[in-house]
C-alpha cells in the first residue's frame, strides 16, 4: 500500500477521541433544509428523516492520482473517506433490507461528488452541504485544513423526524458501515 492509496487506510493513523461535539444531537428535530444530491435531486432533510435514514458525514474524498495533502494523515479521523464510502456501498443491500435509506454528506460541491459516485459505482446519493446550511443548523463538528472548513466524520441515524442515533467519532472508517448495520439490526422499528 502506498501513502497515496485512497482505497486503504494506513495502520498508523491517529485515533480520534470523543470531544463531546455531538452530545447535543440525539433527539434533535431534523431541520427543513434542502440539499442537492448527486442525482441533481433536491432532498429536504426533514422529509427524509420521516423514514429511517443513515447520513454518514465525512470531510472530503480525494482525487485519484492526486497526492494526499501533507499533514492530512496526522488529523485524527480525517483519512478514510473513500474506504468508508466503499463500505457503505458494499453494505447497501443489508441497509435496504433493514428498511433504511442511505446518503453520504460532505461540504464538497455536487459536481465534485458526482465523480465519486461514478468512480465508486455508488447505489446511493451523496448530498452537498457546500454552503454549510445543514452543518450550521445542527452545529455539526468541523475542522479547518489548508484554509478550508470540513466536516468531522460522524454518522446520523434519522427517524420520525429526529436524530435517533449519532456515531461519533467514527474509527476505523472502513469498518463503520458494519457497525451501523449491527446497530440498525438491534434497533429495528
Amino acid at each position: 500500500m502506498t501513502k497515496n492509496d485512497l482505497y486503504n487506510i494506513p495502520a498508523d493513523l491517529p485515533v480520534p477521541v470523543d470531544d463531546g461535539a455531538c452530545r447535543h444531537l440525539p433527539g434533535m428535530h431534523v431541520p427543513m433544509i434542502t440539499l442537492v444530491s448527486t442525482a441533481n435531486r433536491r432532498v429536504n432533510m426533514a422529509e427524509a428523516a420521516r423514514e429511517r435514514t443513515v447520513v454518514y458525514c465525512y470531510p472530503r474524498t480525494g482525487k485519484p492520482g492526486a497526492a494526499i495533502p501533507k499533514g492530512w494523515d496526522e488529523i485524527p479521523g480525517a483519512r478514510g473517506c473513500t474506504p468508508e464510502t466503499c463500505s457503505f456501498r458494499d453494505h447497501y443491500k443489508q441497509l435496504r433490507e433493514l428498511k433504511t435509506q442511505v446518503f453520504g454528506l460532505s461540504t464538497q460541491t455536487t459536481e465534485y461528488q458526482q465523480e465519486v459516485v461514478q468512480r465508486l459505482h455508488l447505489p446511493f446519493e451523496i448530498l452537498s452541504d457546500a454552503d454549510f446550511a445543514f452543518t450550521n443548523a445542527l452545529r455539526l463538528p468541523t475542522f479547518e485544513f489548508e484554509g478550508v472548513r470540513l466536516l468531522k466524520r460522524l454518522t446520523l441515524i434519522l427517524a420520525s423526524g429526529k436524530i435517533e442515533k449519532v456515531f461519533y467519532p467514527v474509527f476505523p472508517p472502513d469498518k463503520h458501515a458494519e457497525e451501523v448495520v449491527a446497530w440498525l439490526a438491534k434497533h429495528q422499528q
